[in-house]
């Protein structure tokens, strides 16, 4: 198999530890270097919309940025809807850092859905709570007024018995 000339092997050896070192190692390839001032720049302008409107920011990106105009993405429409009336805001906020922005488009890119973390609550009963409910449960006549009740607790007992 024959490799292009401007091919250099992966030594582990002369792994970057460092992002000095890692933009070190982009800088000596011909089309990675090629591609480092659009990376810096388009870093640069995430920062700076990041510091123009902090908590609606966070979840967009800068796609690109040419001839003027911002092309940002969003996670959904309503996102996108609610960063459409901080736009102003956002233009002028880049226009005071120096970035030249006419026009700022926003394009919707639905990922995955993030993950909700639902944190499951971890009561025990004591004993002696478990028994009471155990003998109330036992103690409630069998009527229609109770029924609802009686299922209740004998379902919060199970649960409650699984977990000891």
């Amino acid at each position: 198999m024959s490799r292009p000339s401007s091919f250099i092997p992966y030594q582990p050896k002369s792994r970057p530890k460092t992002a000095r070192g890692a933009a070190d190692y982009l800088h000596a390839h011909d089309q990675m270097a090629s591609i480092l001032p659009t990376v810096t720049r388009i870093a640069a302008l995430q920062k700076d919309c990041t510091n123009a409107l902090p908590f609606i920011f966070d979840a967009c990106a800068v796609l690109m940025h040419e001839a003027g105009q911002l092309t940002i993405s969003t996670p959904n429409a309503a996102f996108a809807t609610k960063l459409k009336q901080q736009l102003p805001k956002l233009q002028d906020a880049l226009l005071q850092r120096g970035w030249q922005v006419n026009v700022i488009r926003l394009k919707v890119q639905v990922g995955p859905p993030l993950e909700k973390r639902i944190i499951a609550k971890q009561i025990k009963l004591p004993r002696q709570a478990f028994s009471a409910l155990a003998d109330l449960t036992q103690a409630l006549e069998n009527s229609p007024r109770n029924e609802a009740l009686k299922t209740a607790l004998s379902a919060m007992l199970r649960r409650h018995r699984k977990s000891d």
